[in-house]
C-alpha cells in the first residue's frame, strides 16, 4: 500500500484534505464516496526532498481558459456521439494546435488506460483544471451522465470566456486611446518643448506661467521618469505583499466593490460568475451546501467569497439561499430575486442559470454604454491637453516677438 493525499468536499460544503494509506488513487475515491463526499484529487503524496523539488522546479503554467474551453466541450461533443473516451483523447491529441494541448491530452489518455478514472487524470494537471471542473466531472462519472457533464461544463467555460472577452476587448481601444495621448504628451514635454528652451533663455523675456510650467514638467518627467518608474514597480511589490493578508485582501477587495459605476459592473460580474456556476453544479446532482463551497473558491474577489460562505453556514441550518445571501448586501437584488424564485418553485439550478443570462447581458450592455462614452470622452481630454500645450507655446513665442517690436 501506498501513501496518498486527497482534496473533497463534504456535504456541508467544507473542504477535506487528508493522507491515507491505499492500494491506489481509485481506492481512495472510492472512499471518499463512501463516506458522501465529493472527491476532488487524490494522488500519491511524495514526502521531504520530492516535494520541495514539486515545489520549486515542477509548477509549470497550465492551459489557458480558451484552451481548457475548447478541450472539454470537443470531448464531451465526441463522447456524446458514441465515441470512447480513449479513441476520444487520441484524437484531440492528433489535432491539437498547441503543443501544451497535445501534451496534456497524451497524458490524461495514457493515465485513463492505466486504469485512472477521467477526473483523477485531470487532477494532475491542477494548473489546467480546478477543482470545479474536477467536481463535475467526478459527479458526472458517478452519476453515468459523463457526456452531458462535459456538454454542461464546456457551454459553462464558454460563456465565462465570452463575457471576460468581451469586457476585454471593450476596454482595449480606450486604454489604446490612453497610451496614445500620454506618450503624445510626454513626447511633447519631453523633445518639442526643450527645442525652443533656448530661444526663451536667451532673450531674457518673462514667460507666461503656462510656459513656465510645462517647462518644470518637462524636466521632471525627463530627469524623474525612471526613478518614478521604479517607485511606482517597488510600490506595485509591497501592495502585493500586503494583499496576501487575506484580511487585507477582503478590506482592498470591499472597498473596490463601493468604487461609483465600476464597483457596479463587478458585482454584475460575480453576480453572473456565482449564479452561472451555481446553477451548473446543482444542475449535475451536486447538494446545494457542496456547490455553494465549490462556488465560492471560483469567485475571485475575497469580500464575495466572505459572504457566499456566511451564506452556506446559514443554509447548513435550514435558512434559505435567498436570504442569507441577501443579508450579505453584495449581490445585485435582481439575482437575489430569482433565487428565491427559484427555491419556491422548486427550479433553483434552472433559475440561477437564467439569473446568469440575464447578469451577463447587463454586464455587456453597461460595458458598451461605459465604452460608448470613455471614447470621445479621452479624445476631448486628449485634444485639450496636446491644444493647450501648443497654446503655451505659440504665446511664449507671440510675446518673444513683442519684445523685439
Amino acid at each position: 500500500m501506498a501513501a496518498f493525499r486527497y482534496v473533497a468536499v463534504d456535504r456541508s460544503g467544507h473542504t477535506l484534505k487528508g493522507r491515507m494509506e491505499a492500494d491506489d488513487a481509485a481506492a481512495v475515491v472510492e472512499w471518499l464516496q463512501r463516506q458522501g463526499h465529493i472527491p476532488l484529487r487524490a494522488e500519491p503524496a511524495g514526502g521531504g526532498l520530492q516535494d520541495l523539488l514539486a515545489m520549486e522546479f515542477g509548477r509549470r503554467r497550465g492551459l489557458s481558459r480558451g484552451e481548457v474551453a475548447s478541450l472539454i466541450r470537443e470531448l464531451g461533443i465526441m463522447l456524446g456521439a458514441g465515441q470512447d473516451l480513449d479513441r476520444a483523447l487520441r484524437f484531440l491529441g492528433e489535432t491539437a494546435t498547441s503543443a501544451k494541448v497535445r501534451t496534456v491530452a497524451e497524458d490524461l489518455r495514457n493515465r485513463i488506460r492505466g486504469g485512472a478514472t477521467l477526473a483523477a487524470a485531470l487532477a494532475h494537471h491542477p494548473d489546467s483544471f480546478p477543482d470545479l471542473h474536477i467536481g463535475l466531472v467526478r459527479a458526472g462519472e458517478a452519476g453515468g451522465s459523463l457526456a452531458a457533464t462535459l456538454t454542461r461544463l464546456g457551454g459553462l467555460l464558454e460563456r465565462q470566456r465570452a463575457l471576460v472577452t468581451t469586457v476585454q476587448s471593450a476596454l482595449f481601444y480606450p486604454a489604446i486611446l490612453v497610451v496614445a495621448a500620454g506618450s503624445s504628451i510626454a513626447l511633447l514635454l519631453t523633445y518639442v518643448l526643450p527645442q525652443f528652451v533656448p530661444f526663451f533663455t536667451q532673450s531674457g523675456a518673462p514667460l507666461p506661467t503656462s510656459t513656465r510650467i510645462l517647462m518644470t514638467a518637462g524636466e521632471v518627467i525627463s530627469q524623474g521618469g525612471p526613478w518614478v518608474l521604479l517607485l511606482a514597480l517597488a510600490m506595485g511589490a509591497v501592495a502585493r505583499a500586503a494583499l496576501a493578508d487575506p484580511e487585507r485582501r477582503r478590506w482592498w477587495d470591499r472597498r473596490l466593490l463601493s468604487v461609483p459605476i465600476l464597483g457596479g459592473l463587478w458585482r454584475e460580474t460575480l453576480a453572473a460568475h456565482f449564479t452561472r456556476t451555481l446553477g451548473t453544479l446543482l444542475g449535475n446532482g451536486v447538494a446545494l451546501t457542496a456547490a455553494l463551497g465549490i462556488a465560492e473558491r471560483t469567485l475571485g474577489n475575497a469580500e464575495a467569497r466572505a459572504v457566499v460562505s456566511t451564506a452556506a453556514a446559514k443554509v447548513r441550518t435550514g435558512a434559505g439561499l435567498a436570504a442569507s445571501l441577501a443579508d450579505g448586501r453584495l449581490f445585485p437584488v435582481r439575482m437575489i430575486h430569482l433565487l428565491r424564485l427559484g427555491e419556491e418553485t422548486a427550479q433553483l439550478p434552472e433559475m440561477a442559470l437564467r439569473a446568469a443570462d440575464i447578469h451577463d447581458d447587463l454586464v455587456r450592455t453597461r460595458v458598451q454604454r461605459m465604452v460608448s462614452l470613455l471614447v470621445p470622452l479621452i479624445t476631448i481630454v486628449m485634444g485639450l491637453l496636446v491644444a493647450g500645450i501648443v497654446a503655451s507655446l505659440l504665446t511664449a513665442m507671440l510675446s518673444l516677438n513683442d519684445l523685439v517690436m
